[in-house]
């Protein structure tokens, strides 16, 4: 889920509870009746947002797993990488020395 759903879906149901809160305030019942309205309302959206915020606290633990292998397989493809190169450069290096002590020798005659 993105930022940007969870503060529009946060923002809704805030304005739902805030509006049901409303209703039942301006709603000609006894004052016992009334209470009992609103701790029900109070309860129900409690419930919803938990069920909100767990969903997205799945959501955010499985993103940032998938981030965390995909990060992992890219730094093991570097230091692949990294390592044939490595490999390549000291084989360059050791034909060098190589050539340089040919003409070393050459030029010791």
């Amino acid at each position: 889920m993105s930022t940007e759903s969870s503060n529009v879906m946060l923002a809704l149901l805030t304005g739902a509870a805030i509006g049901a809160g409303f209703g039942i305030l301006y709603a000609p019942e006894k004052g016992t009746k009334t209470r009992k309205k609103i701790k029900a309302k109070v309860l129900e959206t409690k419930h919803e947002i938990s069920e909100r915020v767990s969903h997205a606290k799945e959501e955010l633990t499985k993103t940032a797993n998938e981030k965390k292998v995909e990060f992992e397989q890219k730094l093991d493809d570097t230091i692949s990488n990294m390592s044939y190169k490595a490999d390549d450069i000291i084989a360059t290096m050791e034909r060098k020395l190589e050539d340089l002590k040919k003409k070393n020798a050459q030029l010791q005659k």
